[in-house]
């Protein structure tokens, strides 16, 4: 495989948690062909991922990804998947950055620039996300010790009857824990509209963090 088959993202930060949801919603979120994966009976896992893109191949931007954690592929030849994530919903800073990962992932989006701030201190990083004057959520993520890592994660997305897949490697340094001392809070807003929200936890039980690094996307699959 050629390295120009290959597409780069250069992010400053990326923080990640994973919070309990109703399997209900998961499952009218998901499409036929993939199942949630429940952390116990009739509780699935809802996936906050947030970016600082500082390089691309629209520029620098933010985006935060709403997903469904499913079961992921495992292919002869590479690493077992951290995660597998089904995004249903993507939102970002610019529509150039939109645009590109509609046409190139397949991914499906918030149609409006969001306003996506991000304030570390203490070992925390509280994120922000604002749709003019509408509060979209309000995140944190806690951090513990960090350690080089190069993960990979499945992303599956449609369009249409059409189903992919892409492989997602992360290259940065890696915190990761289970301590529960991240939050969440989701507002009434259109991106927030699928789940059913007094149904998830405001915790996390798991929270990941990537220092400045290297996202690389391999070619997209067809399923």
């Amino acid at each position: 495989m050629s390295e120009m088959e290959y597409t780069y993202y250069g992010f400053r930060n990326c923080v990640g948690a994973f919070f309990e949801m109703a399997t209900s919603d998961a499952r009218k979120i998901l499409p036929a062909h993939l199942q949630p994966v429940e952390k116990q009976h009739t509780r699935s896992i809802l996936a906050l991922t947030a970016f600082e893109f500082t390089e691309s191949m629209v520029g620098p931007y933010e985006e935060v990804v709403l997903a469904v954690i499913v079961p992921p592929m495992v292919e002869a030849g590479k690493p077992l998947p951290k995660a597998a994530f089904y995004p249903f919903m993507v939102g970002t800073s610019t529509e150039a950055s939109r645009l590109h990962a509609i046409e190139r992932w397949h991914l499906p989006h918030y149609m409006k620039d969001l306003e996506i701030g991000f304030a570390q201190g203490d070992g925390r990083m509280e994120v922000n996300i604002r749709d003019g004057a509408r509060p979209v959520l309000d995140a944190v993520v806690t951090q513990y010790a960090f350690d080089p890592a190069r993960n990979l994660y499945n992303s599956f997305m449609i369009d249409g009857d059409a189903r992919f897949k892409a492989n997602i490697y992360m290259e940065a340094a890696h915190s990761e824990h289970e301590e529960e001392s991240g939050s969440i809070t989701l507002h009434e807003h259109p991106m927030t509209a699928p789940l059913t929200i007094e149904e998830v936890n405001s915790y996390p039980f798991r929270e990941e963090w990537y220092g400045e690094g290297l996202q690389t996307f391999e070619p997209l699959e067809t399923l």
